[in-house]
């Protein structure tokens, strides 16, 4: 049995554009599912609640078109409050967010 401890790599501060646009996708993917599902699910006295969530959505999948306009302008991963880089954990959990965490409190 081995006493070494196992190496772990440094994480890489941005991530290739390949990986955001496949993260993009995923959650592109994922928000037309919630909407197909919303619509089918669309009907009686939930309408009201039902066509908030659709509006969530819809204002999400917007940022995520944004976000693929980001990538092949090359500013993605680039906070637009302060310009430095947003730290790719950040991006593993929310793709499309524009603002790194200390800018996005300010803007909130």
């Amino acid at each position: 049995m081995s006493l070494e401890t196992p190496r772990i790599e440094p994480r890489p501060e941005r991530l290739t554009a390949h990986e955001a646009r496949q993260r993009l996708e995923h959650e592109r993917n994922s928000r037309l599912t919630q909407l197909q599902a919303i619509d089918e699910a669309g009907h009686g006295s939930e309408k009201q609640m039902l066509s908030a969530q659709k509006d969530t959505i819809k204002r999400v999948l917007n940022e995520i078109e944004e976000a693929f306009i980001r990538v092949d302008d090359g500013n993605y991963g680039i906070c637009q409050g302060c310009s430095t880089p947003i730290p790719v954990e950040r991006l593993e959990i929310l793709p499309y967010t524009r603002f790194c965490v200390p800018c996005q409190r300010t803007t909130a």
